[in-house]
């Protein structure tokens, strides 16, 4: 699942390959960009903000948003791809390499000037060098609802998906359903500001310090199987800001109180 540490890693791999480099090819199969066209522009950066990738390119930016299944892929120029077609949403070549998105649900092209209209209402990224944990967590302290809600929220903290959401309150032993503002939200983000820093590196994220498939999370996606740490079986539940966002939730209740 695509979440801050993901798509840090993505930003960073599409500025190895692009940065610094003039665009031999430009291709937006999305209705709103089909006809935008920065061949011969050099890319300037590629950066992440949260879940938001920002390629800047000339004067522009190409943001898109990875979501649930998007994902974009490094190849050599003629190389074939290893995946189909129609699942590309971006195409942008260079001489030396072609960076290519595929299944991305929000794709745009905005001046490089404007990226605060698109970001500008994101909270502290832990994985920023402009980290503001004193602020991420007066944020996530001042929200009214539940903290797993509040945490998922990216105007309070910007990178925090689902699954760090429900790993980071095991942890602390917190009970998704707790209002935000009887949490410590300073430790809580503290601790998730390290956690996503470790993962940051890793191919596969872990919570538990173990790399081995399904050994790496405590809570997250394990409903109804016995907790790591007290053998008590794992809640499953769904919180939401309302109920078109809702989310499916992982808690022990006996860790968690």
């Amino acid at each position: 699942m695509p979440e801050g540490d993901t798509v840090f890693r993505t930003a960073r791999r599409l500025d190895d390959a692009l940065a610094g480099h003039e665009v031999t090819r430009f291709d937006l199969r999305v209705p709103q960009a089909a006809t935008a066209d920065l061949t011969g522009a050099t890319v300037q950066s590629c950066v992440a903000r949260g879940k938001h990738l920002l390629l800047r390119i000339g004067e522009y930016t190409l943001h898109s948003h990875l979501r649930m299944d998007g994902a974009w892929f490094v190849y050599r120029p003629g190389d074939k791809w290893r995946h189909p077609a129609f699942k590309v949403r971006a195409i942008v070549g260079t001489a030396q390499h072609e960076a290519v998105g595929v299944d991305i649900a929000d794709i745009e092209l905005v001046r490089t000037r404007d990226e605060d209209q698109i970001v500008g209402h994101l909270g502290p990224d832990p994985l920023s060098e402009h980290w503001d944990a004193a602020e991420a967590a007066r944020r996530v302290s001042a929200d009214s609802r539940s903290i797993h809600v509040a945490l998922l929220d990216q105007r309070n903290v910007a990178g925090f998906g689902n699954e760090y959401a429900a790993e980071l309150l095991f942890l602390r032993g917190i009970l998704p359903t707790t209002p935000a503002a009887d949490v410590d939200s300073a430790a809580l983000v503290d601790l998730g500001a390290r956690t996503i820093r470790a993962n940051r590196d890793r191919a596969d994220r872990t919570f538990t310090g173990v790399n081995r498939p399904g050994q790496t999370t405590w809570v997250y996606g394990r409903g109804n199987r016995p907790c790591r740490r007290c053998g008590t079986s794992i809640r499953r539940g769904e919180q939401g800001a309302d109920p078109t966002r809702e989310r499916v939730t992982f808690w022990c209740p006996s860790c968690q109180r």
